[in-house]
């Protein structure tokens, strides 16, 4: 079923890269990045209060902790902002010509941190659990663009992208690991391909398609059930936001486009686009 009906701009903005959409519910906001602007975003859809963070780096995520403020997974590792905006490192790691990316919090209160090359050299980048004394475990080495990562309800399962793969892959969580990796879907040529992703209360898989301009929902069982067509070529990522979780936000990029829709960069939302899953915030 294709969709595009519904979808409205929440927050025009010129993101280069924007990413990493999170609802916030103990502040009852979005919170979403611009990875090349160096920035931090919030929205209170309610007030349409906003704010912007500078981090000085580029910045692939940010996450909520569960004593307040902000985890971010930084150019040169993870940091932490606390509810006053005062930031320490929680795990400094740079690698030269390499950067953070996607992120996501475990339902153990884990971060689980992404990140890439610059160039986007195959096998340059990892996804790694940081645990909330900032020790960091590999858990998967050697991919090339780490991306969207989620939990099915019950937290059993994993779901994760290495974009250039063009695959939605599902693991077995074992502790700090995720084993039995294994394509749950793969986007074929020309659809773009699959970046941020998000899980809903029924299990179902949300993917925004870089390249592609829409999103797609994928059943547990990996078929492919609804298309939300989008006014822009580049979305990036999805999450499930407002007070009863039933909007869809998406964040949106226009880096590298010699022509970008005026939309572009901007944050959409489908209001009433299903059910999301109450999100976990960092216990660091």
């Amino acid at each position: 079923m294709s969709r595009a009906a519904g979808v409205r701009v929440a927050v025009r903005e010129p993101a280069e890269l924007g990413e990493g959409p999170t609802w916030d519910p103990a502040a009852g906001r979005l919170v979403w990045v611009d990875i090349l602007g160096s920035r931090v975003h919030t929205y209170d859809p309610g007030s349409g209060r906003r704010t912007v963070l500078t981090t000085g780096q580029h910045v692939g995520a940010a996450k909520p902790r569960a004593g307040g403020g902000l985890v971010v997974n930084l150019r040169d590792g993870i940091g932490l902002y606390d509810g006053g905006g005062a930031f320490r490192w929680l795990l400094h790691d740079p690698v030269a010509g390499r950067r953070g990316n996607d992120a996501a919090v475990a339902p153990d209160g884990s971060l689980w941190a992404g990140t890439m090359r610059y160039d986007e050299a195959p096998g340059g980048g990892t996804l790694t659990r940081i645990a909330p004394d900032g020790t960091g475990t590999v858990v998967f080495p050697d991919v090339s663009v780490s991306n969207g990562t989620g939990w099915s309800p019950d937290g059993s399962l994993m779901y994760y992208i290495d974009t250039p793969t063009r695959r939605i892959d599902v693991c077995r969580v074992d502790g700090d690991s995720a084993v039995d990796r294994r394509p749950l879907a793969t986007v074929e040529p020309g659809a773009g391909f699959p970046d941020g992703l998000t899980v809903d209360a029924d299990g179902c898989v949300w993917v925004a398609l870089w390249d592609g301009g829409a999103l797609r929902r994928y059943t547990p069982e990996g078929a492919l059930d609804r298309t939300v067509d989008l006014p822009v070529r580049r979305p990036t990522a999805c999450a499930f936001g407002g007070p009863d979780l039933r909007d869809l936000y998406i964040t949106t990029a226009r880096t590298g486009l010699p022509r970008p829709h005026p939309l572009a960069g901007s944050l959409l939302v489908l209001p009433d686009a299903g059910a999301g899953l109450p999100g976990t915030p960092f216990a660091g």
